[in-house]
């Protein structure tokens, strides 16, 4: 893992396939889950990019607990990282909750190769009718979900209902919740689950790589 310039970088090589990740609304771009999703894609050959949003960024230095930016910022800054990082053609971008929904705004306007989401908001806990899905709906770029089968923000019963594009699969993790851990009693483990997840995404990338 390196710094450079605001960006962390895992797995350095610039011809390996890149894949550039948002955080989540709550969590910065170090946390546990962001390291552990970044170190396995790195230890297969992928190239993981990093970055923050502005109000993130200002929780960090301020110490201040600030709201997550609106979402014109949110897509400015994705449009941003793209353009420093030489254009979409050659990225996939995505992230985590919120980093990968804005992602999947974006794709499509700045040419990315492919979409990853990790945990898709489809709709805010407890207000399925509320759902944040009309883009999915004709989305052009190939994408990725990989979602957990307890996740609050999104459950099988829900999701199959939704009339997405052809372009989106979805990628279910056993007893997952929002941030893929599952409960004791499945007898599965939080390491179970993102190395699922892990999986998952690496053959994603590397499938659109050709």
């Amino acid at each position: 893992m390196m710094m450079e310039d605001g960006l962390l970088i895992d797995g350095a090589r610039e011809d390996a396939q890149t894949i550039v990740l948002a955080h989540g609304a709550g969590a910065p771009m170090d946390s546990p889950f962001m390291n552990t999703i970044a170190e396995g894609l790195a230890r297969n050959w992928i190239r993981v990019v990093r970055f923050e949003f502005r109000y993130m960024k200002a929780r960090r230095e301020g110490g201040r607990r600030g709201a997550p930016d609106r979402e014109p910022v949110l897509i400015e800054a994705w449009r941003e990282v793209i353009a420093r990082l030489g254009g979409g053609a050659r990225l996939v971008i995505g992230g985590k909750s919120l980093g990968g929904r804005i992602a999947s705004m974006v794709a499509d306007d700045a040419g990315a190769r492919g979409v990853v989401c990790l945990g898709y908001p489809f709709h805010p806990p407890g207000q399925p009718a509320r759902s944040r899905v009309k883009h999915l709906e004709t989305l052009r770029t190939p994408a990725l979900i990989v979602q957990g089968t307890r996740d609050m923000f999104g459950q099988p019963e829900e999701v199959k209902d939704y009339k997405l594009s052809r372009q989106i699969r979805i990628e279910w993790i056993e007893d997952g919740d929002h941030s893929l851990k599952p409960r004791a009693r499945s007898r599965r483990t939080e390491a179970d689950n993102l190395a699922a997840a892990i999986a998952a995404v690496s053959g994603f990338v590397k499938e659109l790589a050709g």
